[in-house]
């Protein structure tokens, strides 16, 4: 089985690590840190937010107006059955395959509490902490699987120890924005162990490709977590949903409290399920798309600046500068907030995530990191 190693510095090479020992720099105490912690304590100053991976403009009207309406309804307890509908239709799956959840951090608690694993419980990073931080806050111990800078943060399966119960993947990988190819995920389901997948950014993705989700129920333990948080700019709402064959939905739901998504959040499930919300966001993906080729073509006008990957898909980019700390620190003085990324197992301070943005912001972007002294 090759060794991943761990990317410290990725302008040269790296000491061999056991793939699933903790990786420095992030440790536990270091895996509740947020993008949106970029924006706090600003002293009142008003910051571009590169930092947070939430469409901007969003929500939109139309889906502001639906979530409105519920409120006349707030008297009744939510019933979650039409959403539940409304989100296997999306889908093409039975509806006993789909579980509503209070955002896709309410799912992280779930598998890690109420779902029996055999074996040791695996996350591949660098990628999303909240799934390690809630294994963790179960009792659990976790096992790291860290992607090369050098490899350009692919997967590459047999990297999964074998006796591995549970693992977890995202894809597009957030902070690293790859899109894995499905195989290759596919390649860790075996009889036996729970293959969590997490998809918060695949709508972002312009047809969805490289989504597990037509796998759901046939491939053996499989789990595909959404978010409706990025896309619709939801992230106050906490709206997500679970796809997994039905036993494996019944046992995360006997962990649920009653009544678990409020009604406001069981209504934009159900309006961002519509054929208008899919239409609407497929654009926004091709749109993103078009503008994170901008911003990685103005990126690359800076020699001291490396792009994490040639297989960003999602809507945020990975980049390094020797001095990204210090680099972070100056574009805020400047008004502009970005990711620091050392707070994701495997990453060194010098990595920053940016959102992708409109055109425009880029450009003032690149402007500010001239004016930073960026070369």
């Amino acid at each position: 089985m090759p060794t991943p190693t761990e990317p410290t510095d990725p302008t040269g090479p790296a000491e061999p690590t056991d793939p699933t020992e903790p990786a420095e720099p992030a440790g536990p105490t270091d895996l509740g840190h947020h993008g949106d912690a970029e924006l706090r304590d600003t002293g009142g100053a008003k910051l571009v937010d590169l930092a947070v991976n939430v469409r901007a403009g969003t929500p939109p009207p139309w889906l502001r107006d639906r979530i409105a309406a519920s409120l006349d309804d707030l008297a009744a307890y939510p019933d979650g059955r039409a959403a539940r509908r409304a989100v296997a239709r999306r889908h093409g799956l039975p509806q006993e395959c789909v579980l509503l959840t209070a955002g896709a951090a309410e799912a992280f608690v779930l598998l890690a509490r109420a779902l029996p694993v055999n074996g040791r419980r695996v996350v591949v990073h660098p990628q999303f902490t909240e799934p390690e931080a809630a294994l963790r806050a179960a009792g659990h111990e976790v096992g790291r699987v860290i992607l090369r800078a050098a490899d350009g943060f692919r997967l590459a399966p047999d990297a999964v120890p074998e006796d591995a119960g549970l693992v977890v993947v995202g894809n597009p990988t957030n902070p690293t924005s790859v899109l894995h190819p499905a195989p290759d995920i596919a390649e860790l389901a075996r009889p036996g162990r729970v293959l969590v997948v997490d998809e918060a950014f695949m709508d972002a993705v312009p047809g969805e490709r490289e989504s597990l989700v037509p796998a759901v129920g046939s491939l053996p333990g499989l789990v595909v977590l959404r978010s409706l948080t990025k896309t619709w700019g939801l992230a106050g709402l906490r709206i997500g949903y679970v796809l997994a064959a039905p036993e494996l939905i019944e046992a995360l739901a006997h962990g649920q409290p009653l009544w678990p998504v409020s009604a406001p959040a069981l209504a934009a499930a159900e309006a961002c399920s519509s054929e208008r919300a899919l239409a609407e966001a497929a654009e926004a993906a091709r749109e993103t798309a078009a503008d994170r080729a901008h911003l990685l073509a103005r990126l690359g006008a800076f020699a001291s600046v490396r792009m994490a990957t040639a297989y960003s898909a999602g809507p945020f980019v990975l980049a390094h500068h020797p001095d990204g700390a210090a680099l972070r620190l100056r574009l805020r003085e400047l008004g502009y907030a970005v990711r620091r990324g050392d707070t994701f197992p495997g990453l060194s301070p010098g990595w920053l995530r940016l959102a992708v943005r409109d055109r425009a912001t880029t450009d003032a972007l690149i402007a500010a990191l001239a004016r930073a002294g960026t070369r």
